[in-house]
């Protein structure tokens, strides 16, 4: 009968434990990292949506200055008319949105001020590698529409948060123009897709093939 009792004695203690063991194991907290910082903010940061408005305003002037010079070298390396014949028609295109974006500018009384483009100036550069890095034909081809499709994505996303930016705080003449531009680069980034799909991305493959 002590022995019964003693071995059921044990086996609550051996329980209690288990269980005591769980809680702990269930309540302990996570370890967090300590490399996690808050980000200080420039002394020129945006303290307003209208500031940030600005502030985006001159990133992408910037951006769209640098792909005027940009494009010519694009069609330049381009082997396939109808991809030239496509880039250089989007360089014309993208001058008339440099003044666009001056009228935006004066629309909000602000001075036309350009403000380096850290993501345009990586996709321009990203362009350029492609460029270096394939032989001229359509494999280049399909590389510089790659990088082109990429950059009008970014202007697509970009003019679609000022167009939102500029209804919100009342600009809506502004907002019609950014509308314009943002319309332009959806239909330069289908012209771009059917160029790839209807020819230069199958040569690209029947290039390598041959090979």
């Amino acid at each position: 009968m002590k022995n019964s009792n003693a071995t059921a004695k044990d086996s609550k203690s051996k329980t209690a434990a288990a269980s005591k063991t769980k809680t702990t194991a269930a309540t302990k907290k996570p370890a967090t990292s300590s490399k996690t910082k808050t980000v200080k903010p420039k002394a020129s940061a945006a303290d307003g949506l209208r500031e940030l408005f600005e502030d985006s305003l001159k990133d992408i002037y910037w951006a769209e200055k640098a792909l005027t010079k940009a494009l010519p070298k694009m069609a330049k390396n381009a082997t396939s008319e109808n991809l030239k014949t496509a880039l250089e028609d989007h360089l014309g295109v993208t001058e008339k949105q440099v003044e666009r974006l001056e009228q935006v500018f004066a629309l909000i009384g602000k001075k036309a001020v350009a403000k380096k483009c850290d993501a345009m100036d990586g996709l321009i550069k990203e362009g350029n590698s492609i460029i270096e890095e394939t032989q001229p034909g359509a494999v280049r081809d399909a590389g510089i529409i790659a990088a082109s499709q990429k950059i009008e994505h970014y202007e697509i996303a970009t003019y679609g948060t000022l167009c939102a930016f500029a209804k919100t705080l009342g600009e809506e003449e502004a907002a019609e123009i950014l509308h314009a531009t943002l319309e332009e680069e959806k239909e330069a980034d289908v012209t771009l897709t059917e160029a790839a799909y209807n020819t230069i991305n199958f040569d690209a493959v029947d290039e390598m093939d041959e090979k």
